[in-house]
């Protein structure tokens, strides 16, 4: 299997961003109408919302909206999340599926971290029996993931994603990796974005708000975002590391410090103990940015 299969990525299919808009509209989201597309030959012809309306731009213009622009984002994910998952969404004659986001994937993912990470040190993948107790922590971190609920993850949510049109208007983008997945993913991505800073009042006043939207409970939802985050924040981790050293992305060393802060604030929960562990063994420097 290739890694868009491994991983559950739907690359650059135009069907899947397709379908995927006219499923999200159908259900009374603001999603790019679709004026024509081919996908045979990779084509589409789409709406444009205009320039410089990413929530990540406009916070940046007028930092007082980042507490109600992450409060009206969570919203939204609370509304998409109470909606049921479909197996395969359909617009004419095509279909696409929407997958579960499984082990494979999730460890496929998770092992950017062992393959990569430890070169920000000077050293190499772990392998031996190092490897071997990783995939041990690593499988075990899955485990935990695989007794959460699922719901209709978009995967991608965060503020370079979301696009604010006023009022209590966001449009989505880049969804088209769409899966079975879980509320606390799209939340981790929203909350603990690695290219932009998220303060402690917007993260904390987005997670009251999508709870008491949805009515779920803040102990059980915050093992939820610790552990799925942690998995998402090694995969991030690592993509980081294979950014700057294999490919010479030197600019991805920017972004690397905020990442292993949450890598590391997501690890600090009881339920990620051994991963905890692990990871302060392997590679520690990641618990001295935070």
């Amino acid at each position: 299997m290739g890694w868009n299969a491994q991983t559950r990525l739907a690359a650059s299919r135009v069907d899947a961003f397709v379908l995927i808009a006219h499923h999200l509209r159908l259900l009374g989201f603001e999603a790019p109408e679709i004026f024509a597309h081919d996908t045979e030959a990779g084509l589409a012809i789409l709406q444009d919302y205009g320039d410089g309306r990413e929530l990540a731009r406009q916070i940046e213009q007028d930092p007082a909206l980042e507490v109600p622009a992450y409060m009206l984002a969570a919203g939204m994910l609370a509304k998409l999340h109470q909606q049921p998952i479909p197996e395969a969404v359909i617009y004419g004659a095509e279909q696409w599926p929407i997958l579960d986001f499984d082990r494979l994937a999730l460890s496929s993912n998770a092992d950017l971290y062992a393959d990569w990470l430890p070169v920000e040190a000077g050293g190499g993948a772990l392998t031996g029996l190092a490897r071997v107790r990783w995939e041990s922590e690593r499988d075990a971190l899955i485990e935990q993931a695989m007794a959460f609920p699922r719901v209709f993850t978009l995967r991608d949510y965060h503020a370079e994603n979301l696009l604010w049109l006023g009022d209590d208007r966001i449009a989505l983008l880049d969804f088209q990796d769409a899966v079975k997945g879980w509320d606390a993913w799209d939340m981790a991505m929203l909350t603990q974005d690695a290219r932009r800073d998220v303060s402690h009042e917007a993260s904390e006043a987005a997670i009251r708000h999508y709870l008491d939207q949805t009515g779920k409970t803040r102990e059980a939802f915050d093992e939820r975002l610790a552990v799925i985050g942690a998995l998402n924040a090694l995969r991030i981790a690592g993509v980081f590391s294979r950014l700057q050293h294999r490919d010479g992305k030197a600019r991805y060393g920017t972004f690397q410090p905020r990442q292993l802060k949450l890598l590391a604030c997501n690890l600090s929960h009881p339920a990620l103990e051994p991963m905890a562990a692990f990871v302060r063994e392997t590679t520690p420097f990641v618990f001295k940015e935070s």
